[in-house]
């Protein structure tokens, strides 16, 4: 499904601004290396001091796994992402080792994470997939069904697909799948200083 257009206000791949996020899929499957090339992406993603913080636990549909992620995502989510292809928890390393061998807190962890899934998304869109982060889940219930780390924490799962027509949704999703649009340039950046 081709999301309505949407325009810049300076001139961008079309890339950017053709992906968004929707909750409606296909019944269509995707396989394995279909979800590794998405993960291949997220790889990479830049990374602070080459630390690459990012870590991916995925499950396709049908699998115990999938079932797990999709238990701990909230009520509100499970309807529309029970339908997607993959699920995919984000989390990162909350810490380094730094050059003389210790343990140190890595400060970038969320920012160079949020890189990895932004490449993710790309692809995935580049490959006329979606991918729709969710931040609603339960947290413990999360890091229980991915055996996650200590010094790891979640940040999103994602729903990955073939995006589907609209009314594949039940309300109250229908009437919320369109792109969303963007705040104007001069309300989030500004010349030497940040906009108040």
């Amino acid at each position: 499904m081709n999301a309505p257009l949407r325009h810049p206000d300076h001139r961008v791949d079309p890339q950017f601004t053709g992906r968004w996020s929707p909750r409606a899929f296909t019944e269509e499957t995707l396989s394995e290396p279909q979800i590794l090339a998405l993960l291949e992406a997220a790889r990479w993603a830049p990374s602070a001091i080459n630390a690459q913080p990012w870590r991916f636990a995925w499950a396709l549909r049908g699998t115990d796994a999938f079932a797990a992620i999709h238990d701990a995502l909230m009520p509100g989510n499970q309807p529309w992402a029970g339908k997607a292809a993959a699920l995919v928890a984000v989390a990162s390393a909350t810490t380094r080792t730094g050059q003389d061998g210790a343990v140190v807190p890595h400060a970038s962890h969320a920012f160079d994470t949020g890189a990895a899934w932004a490449n993710l998304a790309l692809q995935a869109h580049l490959t006329g997939l979606a991918a729709h982060a969710m931040g609603g889940f339960d947290a413990a219930r999360l890091a229980a069904a991915t055996g996650l780390p200590e010094g790891h924490v979640l940040h999103a799962v994602v729903a990955v697909g073939r995006p589907g027509a609209a009314d594949l949704l039940p309300e109250p999703y229908r009437g919320r799948e369109t792109p969303s649009g963007r705040k104007p340039l001069s309300e989030i950046a500004g010349r030497g200083q940040f906009p108040a």
